[in-house]
C-alpha cells in the first residue's frame, strides 16, 4: 500500500485542499498526519488560506484514510471537531523489515530519539524543514518538511512511501528526493 506522509498543515485550507489533490493523485491508500492540522501556532504567522474549520471538514470527509500523531499544537478541543484519532504521541509502522517510529518530533527528535535499532527510521515533522539524515547509530531521520509553513526555503511538500521507498515531492508532486530501505 502506498503512503502518502504530510505535517504541519497549520489550518491551512488552501494547502489542505493541495495536500489532498496530491493524496488523490498519487493513488495513496493512506494518509499519514504528523501533528500540527489545524492551529499555526505563537511562533508562526497564518498560512495562506488560514480556514481551520474548512481543514475540519476536508479531513473529516476522509477520516476513515487517516492516521496521526499530535503536534504540539494539537489540544483536546481538536480530538472533539476531528472523526479520526489525533492525540498519539507516535504511531510505529513497518516497511521493508525496518521499524519506523513516526511521531511529531517536538518530544522525540535528533536530540531526543528513542530507543532505535540499526536501520530504523525516525519519522517526524515539527521544524518545517525537509530532512533525511543517517545517524552515527546506524539509523534514519526523515522529515517530509511543511505543508503550509515551509522554512529554510525549502518547498511546500509531502512524502510518499511505497514499497521500502521514501519519495519526498513538492505540492504539485515534483519528486525532489528519495530514501530505498533496501
Amino acid at each position: 500500500m502506498k503512503w502518502l506522509i504530510a505535517s504541519d498543515l497549520h489550518g491551512s485550507a488552501l494547502y489542505g485542499r493541495q495536500l489532498l489533490e496530491a493524496f488523490d493523485r498519487e493513488g495513496a491508500g493512506r494518509l499519514l498526519l504528523l501533528g500540527d492540522l489545524l492551529y499555526h501556532g505563537p511562533r508562526n504567522d497564518l498560512p495562506g488560506g488560514y480556514g481551520p474549520k474548512e481543514v475540519i471538514l476536508m479531513l473529516n470527509e476522509r477520516k476513515e484514510q487517516i492516521f496521526c500523531v499530535r503536534g504540539n499544537c494539537e489540544a483536546e478541543v481538536d480530538q472533539m471537531v476531528l472523526g479520526f484519532p489525533v492525540m498519539a504521541e507516535y504511531c510505529l509502522l513497518e516497511a521493508a523489515g525496518r521499524l519506523i517510529f513516526a511521531t511529531h518530533g517536538h518530544k522525540y527528535h535528533l536530540d531526543a530519539p528513542p530507543a532505535l535499532g540499526a536501520g530504523s527510521v525516525l519519522l517526524h515533522g515539527h521544524t518545517h524543514v525537509p530532512a533525511k539524515t543517517l545517524t552515527a547509530a546506524g539509523w534514519w531521520y526523515l522529515n517530509p518538511g511543511s505543508v503550509s509553513i515551509p522554512k529554510e526555503d525549502s518547498p511546500r511538500g509531502y512524502m510518499t512511501l511505497e514499497e521500502g521507498v521514501f519519495c519526498w515531492k513538492t505540492l504539485e508532486g515534483r519528486e525532489y528526493d528519495r530514501l530505498e530501505l533496501r
